[in-house]
């Protein structure tokens, strides 16, 4: 039996609908029915299409039911592959949108090698990224209850008059207002106190992330990357967790593309209009490189922190680093000088910190 089936999975919290293309540019697309989530019924799904073709190959949507579905697949010993929903081919016209019609589509359109699938990371690899993510979370918590207990103030006509917030000056100046009725006090009392769990929170998972990064294989990459200026432990992993290995990708531009760092175009005929960055790909990786670019705007010096992470790095590492100083740094004056707003020389900053953080890839391998 030397035949293949092409599967497609429209996959939900409870139950998949699965579809089947018989292999061949004609072959029958048909649907198969919906089964449940559980691994028990996936695993009988797979088993009946495998009597009736030596090959599957399976696909489904990237979404919220993780990757569990394709480990498994995988463990049975049949190809899958995760596809990535925007990039997924849709007609104009087609306003019905079903499980049923998902995954027939899927199936066709797998059979058509019209998908495009996305990188699928290890159990330890997508443990750490949740990881990362959930300190995000509390750091996003932290900053949205900073901004409630700021714009209570602000009602009630207190606003601080220092430098800098969420300083110990000025806390003491939050520990000595005072109000008129005794119901302000307490609310007063509430956001502190919730800034402060918030706060702890984001201390703890901060130290979690680098004690777990510690005996993680990707921890020479890591510990590479913060070789470059604007690129400490937390963006380094941030970067690693949600992109993985560099080399997957074979040239720095194609880095730059996935990160959505490159310029959107719309030509026709002689007209070539270039617009904004497209903002495709992962949001996370673009948003810190956007972030530690921010500090290129200075000039070129290896302060005391970044020499104490460069003492134990490898030597093409270091003159990587030193290179990407001086281009970016000078860089930066240049656009600035040629009138770009800041905004918009940060992003060109930020695209070749891409290019440079993938250099630095390709020198240093994850451990065995």
């Amino acid at each position: 039996m030397d035949s293949e089936l092409f599967i497609g999975l429209d996959t939900s919290k409870l139950k998949i609908s699965v579809a089947v293309a018989d292999g061949g540019r004609n072959g029958e697309v048909r649907f198969y029915g919906d089964i449940s989530s559980d691994p028990g019924s996936v695993a009988s799904m797979v088993e009946k299409l495998a009597k009736r073709a030596s090959r599957l190959h399976f696909c489904y949507e990237a979404g919220p039911t993780g990757y569990e579905l394709y480990r498994q697949i995988i463990e049975l010993g049949h190809a899958c592959e995760v596809v990535a929903p925007s990039l997924i081919p849709k007609r104009s016209g087609d306003r019905v949108k079903t499980n049923r019609r998902d995954a027939v589509s899927l199936a066709r359109l797998h059979r058509a090698g019209e998908l495009t699938g996305v990188w699928v990371p290890d159990e330890t690899h997508e443990a750490i990224r949740d990881l990362v993510r959930a300190r995000e979370a509390a750091n996003d918590a932290l900053k949205k209850s900073r901004q409630q207990l700021q714009a209570f103030l602000l009602r009630r006509g207190h606003i601080y008059s220092g430098r800098s917030p969420w300083t110990q000056i000025h806390r003491r100046w939050l520990a000595e207002l005072s109000f008129t009725h005794p119901a302000h006090h307490i609310v007063l009392a509430e956001y502190i106190q919730t800034i402060e769990d918030a706060e702890v929170r984001v201390e703890r998972l901060t130290k979690q992330i680098a004690a777990t990064v510690a005996s993680w294989s990707m921890a020479p990459v890591v510990e590479a990357y913060q070789a470059m200026r604007g690129v400490a432990l937390l963006t380094a992993v941030t970067f690693v967790v949600e992109i993985g290995d560099v080399r997957r990708f074979e040239t720095a531009p194609q880095l730059m593309a996935y990160l959505g760092l490159v310029p959107s175009e719309s030509s026709t005929g002689e007209r070539v209009k270039r617009k904004g960055i497209t903002k495709a790909g992962n949001t996370r990786a673009r948003r810190v490189l956007i972030e530690g670019a921010w500090t290129y705007r200075y000039p070129a010096r290896v302060s005391r922190a970044i020499q104490a992470r460069l003492e134990e790095l490898p030597r093409p590492v270091r003159e990587i680093a030193w290179k990407a100083q001086i281009r970016l740094c000078a860089r930066y004056r240049k656009l600035i000088g040629a009138g770009k707003l800041k905004a918009v020389a940060v992003i060109a900053i930020a695209r070749e910190m891409a290019a440079f953080l993938w250099a630095i890839g390709q020198e240093v391998a994850p451990a065995a």
